[in-house]
């Protein structure tokens, strides 16, 4: 199977939709939102569970666009305007999430002595506040990026154009299988260098001093997005 695509076979579209896709996932959408908020709030660590739930859950969409089920999707109304309602429903409810979530409580004071530095005051400061914010499983953060990019209606949509105009319908199941591996992976490896970035500690610190806001920003983009596919609920025939 790699061999076809490599070989020149296939290596056209293989290009075409990497290109397509690379266009795709770099920009900002739910995914972006919630790998960065995760970042920030929690540390690189879950957001990396988040980015691993968000690339298994391209396999889905490769999965009903192999089978059809995406142009099934786009050609019957009600099936449509159901998942516009649903991903908006959990767009909102995580942009609620992140808007209600609160300042850290502050640190107590501490009474210093000529044997504790300012410095150790602070990293243990720091260290007590990242424990504070990092009360989510892996499991969960995997599962919030699965759902989350499982449920963006705008992603069936991107896979239904992917494998009705750029792959061909007469490629080989195996090579589209290949090419959906490749996506996951890619997807995973993106969301997974926008992780380690963003939750670097130096940059990490400067955006968590301002934790409340940055949160505030994430679940102001994530009401947006839901309100964007709520009215293309309203606007749907």
């Amino acid at each position: 199977m790699l061999d076809e695509i490599l070989a020149g076979r296939y290596f056209a579209e293989f290009m075409a939709m990497a290109i397509a896709h690379a266009v795709a996932v770099i920009s900002p959408g739910p995914d972006f939102a919630v790998v960065s908020r995760y970042s920030v709030r929690h540390g690189a660590r879950l957001a990396l569970w988040v980015s691993a739930g968000i690339g298994t859950g391209i396999l889905i969409h490769v999965t009903y666009s192999i089978l059809g089920l995406a142009l099934i999707i786009n050609q019957t109304p009600w099936l449509y305007q159901l998942l516009l309602l649903i991903a908006s429903a959990y767009f909102f409810w995580l942009g609620w999430n992140a808007i209600r979530s609160g300042p850290e409580p502050a640190a107590a004071p501490i009474a210093t002595t000529d044997k504790v530095t300012v410095n150790q005051i602070r990293s243990e400061n720091s260290g007590a506040a990242a424990d504070s914010v990092s009360q989510v499983s892996n499991g969960r953060a995997f599962l919030v990026g699965f759902l989350t990019n499982g449920l963006n209606i705008k992603a069936t949509m991107f896979f239904l154009a992917l494998f009705t105009s750029i792959i061909s319908v007469q490629t080989p199941i195996s090579v589209k299988i290949g090419f959906g591996v490749y996506l996951a992976i890619a997807t995973f490896i993106w969301f997974a260098t926008l992780s380690l970035m963003i939750g670097k500690t130096r940059i990490r610190s400067v955006l968590l001093s301002h934790g409340y806001w940055f949160d505030r920003l994430m679940g102001g983009v994530l009401w947006l997005l839901a309100s964007h596919l709520l009215w293309q609920w309203f606007q749907h025939p």
